[in-house]
């Protein structure tokens, strides 16, 4: 056996929402609260294993030290690389009660990978996928093996894709996807797929993953607001980008997200009218930009030369 397993209990709670954040989830309390809550899973594996999505029993400071990402040290949920036997295709799915969406609400979550290495990067490769169903209540769940995807034919957030050994995080990392496409107000449930070729305890890939605060938001606005309240230059830039507001309000948050929905910085400036956000350690491309005041929330892009 190369790789090292850890051994799980499941509890899971619902934690309180908030005046904009239309579902939260916090991997905090029992399995009866987590089952009340709607959630499922289903580990549609090829060989079939035993690891299913599971929270620590106590906490596991080996391969996860620090524990969760917020509240306590085994508030989070875990999946890892038995879900097959030998060397097969991991398909393990955990998937939200039904949820009601609107273009422009924001799906977010924390996941890192578990490891015990000196160098400071993975052992071995893990993927994680964040899909949706748009049958709400009615949403068939995979059931028939590792390349079914059931109703969740939406792929919002691919973790690490390629499957190479830096590019999940080794410490929480939050991960967004901006809702659209939708005609209206629908409903939809998440489904978070661990997805792994050639994984198991004989696999070239896949270790142990976790999971951590899902949740929904509704902004206030958006490209509009944005250009009502903020001013933002240079764009393109090199280094630094400056941002003011144009309204008698102070900031209070900044956040740049790459396309791929990943939050690559987020800065607390509560108090100023004007900020400055050094951006030289980006890679050159197209990000997102999310400034938050007193009076709501506004989005843009902007590019890094």
């Amino acid at each position: 056996m190369k790789k090292l397993l850890l051994s799980f209990s499941l509890v899971l709670a619902l934690s309180t929402a908030q005046a904009q954040n239309l579902f939260n989830f916090g991997f905090d309390g029992t399995t009866a609260a987590m089952d009340a809550a709607g959630w499922a899973r289903t580990n549609q594996s090829a060989p079939l294993g035993a690891s299913v999505w599971t929270i620590p029993a106590t906490a596991p400071t080996t391969t996860f030290a620090g524990g969760a990402q917020a509240g306590g040290a085994t508030s989070f949920i875990l999946v890892n690389f038995n879900s097959t036997t030998g060397a097969g295709i991991i398909s393990n799915w955990l998937i939200s009660p039904t949820v009601v969406v609107d273009n422009g609400d924001v799906i977010s979550f924390y996941t890192r990978i578990g490891f015990n290495s000196p160098d400071g990067n993975a052992n071995y490769a893990d993927n994680l996928e964040l899909r949706l169903s748009t049958n709400g209540a009615f949403t068939s769940n995979p059931s028939t093996g590792a390349a079914d995807l059931g109703d969740f034919t939406t792929l919002a957030v691919a973790v690490n894709p390629a499957l190479d050994l830096t590019s999940y995080p080794t410490a929480w990392g939050q991960y967004s996807y901006t809702v659209t496409g939708l005609t209206g107000p629908t409903e939809v449930k998440l489904g978070f797929r661990y997805y792994v070729t050639d994984g198991g305890p004989t696999g070239n890939n896949s270790d142990i993953i976790g999971l951590d605060t899902v949740s929904i938001d509704r902004p206030l606005s958006t490209d509009s607001f944005f250009a009502q309240n903020f001013a933002v230059y240079p764009n393109p830039a090199d280094n630094v980008i400056n941002i003011s507001n144009k309204n008698n309000t102070t900031l209070n948050q900044v956040q740049v997200t790459d396309l791929n929905g990943r939050v690559v910085k987020s800065v607390n400036v509560n108090g100023v009218a004007n900020t400055q956000i050094n951006i030289g350690d980006l890679n050159a491309g197209v990000y997102f930009l999310k400034v938050t005041n007193s009076q709501g929330v506004g989005t843009t892009k902007f590019i890094k030369k």
